[in-house]
């Protein structure tokens, strides 16, 4: 009989991960562990997803905002600081932005708006219209912004962030202006320190700036090196941290490639099946109704095996069914297609064929699934199981 099941995805419990545990050890306990419970079988080629969280922990990658207060003094100057782009998030910024103030006299803080980089919305764009303010030339002060929009509260945290970051620089003893604007050169008008808190875009920003002269960082350069013992990370610095304490964040994890060869080498010695791991951090996904790009971390996989590299190169089955193959039906279409997915090229970029397939890196695609699988409150399942993903229509 043929198997009726495709893609399957599961979350995995593990114990509580604590700094210096053998995660290796733990995460193919715990695979092999829920296969015997659960009654399933593992094969080649399943995925092993781990979070970035128990990756970082079990590394006790953390920070204090003394440390970041500390690099920012000494790589921006300690007096005049434009903090540029922040994301509004209690979780990824707020202990970031204390450690910031603490480390600087004066900050203009520059929102970008009508959201952020990552779809924390203040406004709407029909607010704007309505208006008439235009967000790529107009730049408003915080007395400006709220006259025409009051105070505007997040739809799902509740909290309004121009006050609430504003009282957090303030609490360090730091001078706070709030601006509103969307070019990163406008904080040039302010001051030549800058601290670029964008993601995705930090690289254009920074070039940007540099070339007209400004002292910038961004938050990847902030943390790139230990500060008095403390964790680091040399490639992305801050970002990718999440809170811990008030005075401390968990940094993204480093040095982890080691780490998903050795389980992926690990379980082919205890299982016999040659299986895919990956470290996974954000999807990377938006959310319909409150407009949020999940993705806030810099990258969704920042460490996985050799497999896992490339795209999917996958044809279009209603594409066949509704033009190659528009007049067979039953078997006999069933086949034909099965036929095509046997046959199809080994690239597929550019083919007819494969059109509304998703072009995206598979470590994307899958951490996406994972991170959806696995929630971010109080599941208790920091490990993912994917299994059937590289199958197709013709895997029986």
């Amino acid at each position: 009989m043929s198997r009726l099941t495709g893609t399957v995805s599961r979350g995995i419990r593990c114990p509580i991960i604590k700094e210096g545990d053998d995660l290796s050890a733990i995460v193919t306990s715990a695979v092999i562990n829920a296969s015997k419970s659960d009654g399933f079988e593992l094969h080649d080629r399943d995925v092993i997803a781990l979070t970035e969280s128990i990756v970082a922990r079990s590394q006790g990658n953390y920070c204090t905002v003394d440390d970041i207060a500390y690099d920012v003094r000494k790589k921006l100057g300690g007096n005049d600081i434009g903090v540029i782009f922040p994301i509004t998030s209690r979780n990824r910024f707020s202990v970031l932005l204390s450690g910031i103030a603490r480390g600087a006299k004066k900050i203009y803080l520059m929102f970008s708006y009508p959201s952020d980089e990552v779809g924390n919305a203040f406004l709407t764009y029909d607010e704007l219209d309505e208006k008439a303010i235009d967000p790529f030339t107009d730049v408003l002060s915080e007395s400006q912004f709220k006259e025409l929009f009051g105070d505007p509260i997040h739809e799902f945290t509740g909290v309004n962030y121009v006050d609430y970051y504003r009282e957090l620089i303030n609490k360090e003893g730091c001078e706070c202006e709030i601006i509103f604007a969307n070019q990163a050169k406008t904080i040039l008008e302010f001051t030549k320190n800058v601290l670029a808190c964008d993601i995705h875009t930090r690289f254009r920003s920074k070039r940007i700036l540099r070339e007209l002269g400004a002292n910038v960082c961004g938050l990847d350069d902030i943390l790139n090196e230990s500060i008095n013992g403390s964790g680091y990370n040399e490639k992305y610095g801050l970002l990718g941290s999440n809170k811990a304490t008030d005075e401390k964040v968990k940094l993204f994890p480093r040095d982890a490639q080691s780490l998903v060869d050795g389980i992926q080498s690990k379980m082919q010695e205890l299982t016999g099946k040659h299986m895919e791991v990956m470290i996974y951090g954000d999807g990377a996904f938006k959310d319909p109704q409150g407009k949020i790009w999940e993705l806030a971390d810099p990258v969704v996989s920042p460490f996985y095996t050799e497999g896992l590299k490339g795209t999917p190169n996958e044809v279009k089955i209603k594409y066949l069914a509704d033009n190659d193959y528009k007049d067979l039906s039953g078997e006999e279409l069933k086949e034909a297609i099965k036929s095509s997915i046997k046959q199809k090229d080994a690239n597929l970029v550019g083919k007819m064929v494969s059109e509304g397939t998703t072009p995206r890196q598979l470590t994307d695609l899958i951490g996406s699934l994972c991170d959806l699988t696995s929630g971010s409150g109080d599941k208790g399942t920091p490990v993912v199981l994917v299994q059937g993903y590289f199958d197709n229509y013709t895997n029986d």
